[in-house]
């Protein structure tokens, strides 16, 4: 099932959050994040108050499994777009949780005049590459020595997909 997050789901969405930065393919690297329950309660309940952004969430068998969130722009100039970031775990993965999502998100971008739809992937992540691909989202450019992870410098490549 797919839905959009509740401040109920603020503890739930923090451990799968913490299981999701364990991949390595997250920008909070393994055991880094150290969020409150206050702190994503407060998170949640501004995602929600803002019309360009929103957070939905996978649920198999009750428990959150994966998401993906829409951070949209706040300015006239930018309010037609929306940076994304999703997550699965990886025992879920394969099994159509983040094409679903897509779609959701896809469906309410295009019902908030959201137009233009970006995100980064590290560059070694090859599943996330191709799925995003699949999800006819466009190879925009690659940012050089753009993270530090282990001690090394790694690329990202920027996506974008128009709706």
């Amino acid at each position: 099932m797919i839905r959009p997050i509740e401040v109920r789901d603020a503890k739930s969405f923090i451990e799968l959050s913490k299981k999701i930065d364990d991949s390595n393919f997250m920008l909070f690297e393994p055991g880094e994040r150290n969020t409150t329950l206050e702190q994503q309660c407060k998170f949640i309940e501004r995602i929600l108050s803002e019309k360009k952004s929103i957070i939905f969430v996978a649920e198999s068998e009750h428990n959150l499994v994966g998401f993906i969130a829409a951070f949209g722009g706040n300015l006239k100039r930018n309010q037609h777009s929306a940076y994304l970031v999703l997550g699965v775990l990886e025992e879920f993965q394969g099994q159509g949780f983040a094409s679903k999502l897509f779609n959701q998100i896809f469906e309410w971008a295009r019902n908030n005049e959201i137009s233009r739809l970006g995100l980064t992937v590290i560059k070694d992540n090859i599943k996330a590459f191709n799925l995003y691909r699949k999800m006819g989202f466009v190879l925009e450019g690659e940012k050089v020595h753009s993270l530090i992870i282990n001690g090394e410098p790694v690329n990202e490549y920027y996506f974008y997909k128009l709706l």
